[in-house]
């Protein structure tokens, strides 16, 4: 353990926070901003990872999107009960968004770098670029292991033997980018699904209609495209919400096209005519200069990505930024290992956070950095954790990774079914949901005024 992280853990009345990836640095800003001082280890850029490229706090490694941001999605309602909270991701994430109809994507250089200011810039944390490697010196402090599905093999191997057990697992694809000036626009064009669109007339996304044969054909070659093996010992375990690409299309060959190329809500701009089949490639930053292929997330081999992709219409030239690949994402078994407020059973000093929790997605990853957060004020300040509602979103992914009677535990997005039935009976659908959203917003105000936010 080096002197420097030695020297930062000495205040008993400090929080630590391992890790200052989303669910880190929205941790350290909840307790920052109910007056305790946080130590925010972070070993990058010292020690990098397979799939970060910058030294930035926050740094996204997959998509650039964080999904809806309507309020009758579930995630959307997340977010929306986030900023009750003074979420630091979401308030980063809206001043980087880039045009995506309805969902809220970001520039994830302009993103990153928000948070890695906000975060140098608070006089209450003290940011420590050190990797840790032993957890014995923080076995008796406040600590929150917020290192993520990519943990050094070092701390693994800790946390690890900390839990008497293997980690679970499952593998993370990611989309490739391209460069927005290689892509021909003679063929391909700007739209929304629907005309959703936030930015102009035009709409958000570029989008490349196909006809049945164009799409057939590539269908076929992706199943056939090479691919990069995994390792002996490992099973292709996929979280079903990211599944690669060619794993959809092997699953049968209509699979995509009423998925990720759904072609509803698009037309052809000049016939006014329906595609078989779309591609939409969204903004990876606010320029325009790059684009991610939307739903792309693969693990072919570099040059079959250049070969397959570019027999596509309108992507005959295109240059790639970054290729899609493939990281393998750990987790812990949450259900046996933590209690509710996230802690360690066999050592509550200890807090756990993130998508290491089992979570999946970056809102949600954030949303349990956020509760790790203010449950580890409640422990330095000898009080009660107060939990949140199961009926509100926060409080039901809370409840989920604790309480999963699945002996086969998997990551979860948010979504309506992990939250409790209402008490009264609602036939339709829309209805329903409407009345759980209401619902979930009003114990939200409830909790934050009269459990543990009035404290602040």
């Amino acid at each position: 353990m080096s002197k420097i992280i030695l020297e930062s853990i000495h205040n008993p009345k400090a929080l630590n926070i391992i890790g200052a990836g989303l669910a880190g640095t929205e941790a350290a800003w909840q307790a920052s901003n109910l007056g305790i001082e946080v130590n925010l280890f972070e070993m990058r850029p010292k020690k990098s990872t397979a799939a970060h490229q910058t030294s930035n706090l926050a740094e996204l490694v997959c998509s650039n999107s964080f999904r809806s941001n309507s309020i009758k999605n579930a995630v959307g309602l997340l977010k929306e009960e986030m900023r009750n909270l003074n979420s630091l991701i979401i308030d980063c994430a809206e001043e980087s968004a880039v045009p995506a109809g309805t969902a809220l994507a970001v520039d994830r250089e302009i993103f990153s770098r928000k948070v890695t200011e906000k975060i140098e810039n608070n006089s209450k944390i003290n940011l420590i670029k050190e990797e840790v490697k032993n957890l014995d010196p923080f076995k008796n402090r406040t600590t929150i292991i917020a290192s993520g599905p990519l943990t050094s093999d070092s701390l693994s191997e800790e946390i690890r033997k900390l839990t008497n057990q293997k980690y679970l697992y499952f593998y993370d694809a990611i989309s490739p980018i391209v460069h927005g000036d290689s892509i021909d626009m003679s063929i391909a064009f700007f739209g929304s699904r629907y005309g959703k669109g936030s930015s102009d007339q035009e709409g958000d996304y570029i989008n490349i209609g196909l006809n049945k044969e164009q799409y057939t054909s590539f269908i076929e070659e992706l199943i056939e495209g090479e691919k990069i093996p995994l390792r002996d010992f490992e099973k292709a375990i996929f979280f079903e919400g990211c599944l690669p690409i060619e794993v959809m299309a092997s699953r049968g060959v209509d699979t995509l096209a009423y998925g990720s190329m759904k072609p509803i809500g698009i037309e052809n701009p000049k016939t006014k005519k329906r595609f078989y089949a779309v591609i939409q490639l969204r903004k990876e930053n606010l320029t325009g200069e790059f684009y991610s292929l939307v739903g792309f997330q693969t693990r072919l081999r570099y040059p079959e990505q250049k070969r397959i992709f570019s027999l596509l219409p309108g992507l005959s030239k295109v240059k790639f930024l970054r290729y899609g690949s493939l990281h393998r994402n750990t987790y812990i078994h949450s259900p046996r290992l933590l209690n509710l407020s996230l802690q360690l059973k066999k050592n509550t000093n200890l807090f756990f956070a993130g998508q290491l929790t089992g979570v999946e997605g970056y809102i949600e990853s954030s949303a349990i950095g956020l509760l790790a957060g203010l449950y580890a004020v409640s422990k330095l300040k000898n009080e009660d954790p107060s939990i949140p509602p199961a009926t509100t979103a926060i409080g039901a992914l809370n409840r989920y990774i604790i309480e999963c009677q699945n002996k086969d535990f998997q990551p979860m997005n948010v979504n309506f079914g992990i939250f409790p039935s209402l008490e009264k009976v609602i036939r339709k659908k829309v209805d329903r949901r409407d009345a759980m959203i209401t619902r979930a917003l009003n114990d939200l105000k409830k909790w934050k005024e009269d459990l543990f936010l009035c404290k602040i």
